[in-house]
């Protein structure tokens, strides 16, 4: 039995720090998550003023963001919603005006120079519009302050199929503040350095779904004649000539264009990387459009005269593609019946349209044998067989044995010789 003059006793060591970490963490359930400068950040509209909009981070957090990053500079309407959930970065983490500041892009407002510094040493997105082409790059305006954007820096990409300037000048664009010296006066920036980073963060999302048979919306970048590269989003792969369609195809750009968007399957992935730590990737147009082979059955049975066009010319005969995407072969022997070739170039050209037969298919082997001459071989097979029935006809005729005649045909013929 228990002394009641003793103090009741305290709560075991255990249970105490059990409870402290409970009392914490039910202080903490709830309140905003910490945020830095720099930070880039979810949120969710939660309401909209003509000048702010409201964004909820965590689960009692709020931070706010200038409404004129959502209204249209033309029309002045607001693109956003409540409900939308929009990505920031952090400008002011709010030990100074009491409330998070969100920024989705620098140069909007009228604090140029602070936004400089900030963009500088957070590697924020900053807007400024390309005033003229200056020698070595570009004049930049940001706000009140003038900028300096290298050629080299403009874009990700100006080799190859080069970009005029005429396309940069006058256009609104993010760039990264990269330099700024003299107290502001020199302030160099740079768009390759936003879009290697975007890329970067996209190429990590579009490896995430890499993988052979998968299928990627894309833009050319760039034609040449073996074939197309095209990207994926931060991730860049080739298209080859063969796999751009099921006909024969002389050049890529006949069929592609640089800025063109297209659908392709990923049909090979390199285990190793070139010289640039990059993994080559195969891409197909191709394996997206129905197969031709899978029709030719009907389409062509043996027998059938169609009309064709002369794609190749060999020793052993000549290729004719019969429909896009399906080429037969035409033997040598199967060209001509009036003379021995040694090679189909001797009486065919390509791109000749020609009508041939179809003597045979195999769709397992994808093969197709055609001939020219069954028709007029057809043909003089008739007038022969014609020519024969006409000499037979003749000859009995000439063999048929002639009639003497009646009676009164006899009597008048001795009558008439007396």
């Amino acid at each position: 039995m228990s002394n009641p003059s003793e103090p009741p006793s305290k709560d075991p060591p255990a249970a105490a720090d059990s409870f402290a970490a409970l009392f914490a963490a039910s202080e903490g359930k709830g309140r905003a998550p910490k945020i830095v400068v720099g930070d880039v950040i979810s949120g969710r509209v939660i309401a909209l003023s003509s000048t702010t909009v409201f964004v909820a981070i965590g689960d009692k957090g709020e931070a706010t963001i200038d409404a004129a990053e959502f209204r249209d500079p033309e029309s002045g309407e607001m693109r956003i919603a409540v409900g939308d959930e929009i990505e920031a970065t952090v400008v002011d983490d709010g030990r100074r005006s009491g409330t998070p500041i969100l920024r989705r892009t620098l140069g909007r407002h009228g604090h140029i120079a602070a936004e400089l510094e900030q963009a500088l040493v957070h590697e924020l997105a900053i807007e400024g519009i390309v005033t003229a082409e200056v020698k070595g790059g570009f004049e930049v305006q940001i706000g009140s302050t003038r900028a300096f954007c290298p050629g080299s820096q403009i874009d990700s990409r100006r080799g190859g199929e080069r970009v005029p300037a005429s396309e940069y000048i006058g256009k609104r664009l993010a760039f990264r503040v990269t330099k700024i010296e003299q107290g502001g006066r020199n302030v160099v920036v740079s768009r390759r350095a936003l879009l290697d980073a975007e890329a970067e963060t996209a190429a990590a999302r579009t490896w995430e779904r890499m993988q052979v048979g998968a299928v990627f919306t894309g833009r050319v970048t760039s034609v040449r004649d073996f074939g197309a590269f095209v990207d994926l989003g931060g991730v860049e792969g080739m298209i080859h000539v063969s796999e751009l369609s099921h006909a024969r195809v002389a050049s890529p750009a006949d069929v592609l264009a640089v800025g063109q968007t297209v659908e392709v399957q990923v049909i090979k992935i390199a285990d190793t990387t070139d010289n640039r730590g990059r993994r080559q990737i195969g891409l197909s147009l191709k394996a997206l459009a129905a197969d031709p082979w899978t029709t030719v059955a009907e389409q062509f049975p043996v027998g059938a005269h169609v009309p064709g066009t002369v794609r190749r010319l060999e020793s052993f005969g000549a290729f004719v593609e019969i429909t896009p995407g399906v080429e037969g072969l035409a033997h040598i022997s199967k060209i001509t019946t009036d003379r021995r070739l040694s090679h189909a170039r001797q009486v065919l050209s390509v791109g000749q349209p020609v009508e041939v037969t179809v003597l045979g298919v195999d769709l397992a082997q994808r093969r197709i044998s055609l001939s020219l001459v069954e028709r007029a071989k057809s043909a003089r097979d008739a007038a022969e067989r014609t020519e024969r029935e006409e000499e037979r006809r003749a000859l009995a005729q000439i063999n048929k044995p002639k009639s003497l005649g009646t009676f009164a045909d006899l009597l008048a013929a001795a009558t008439k010789k007396k």
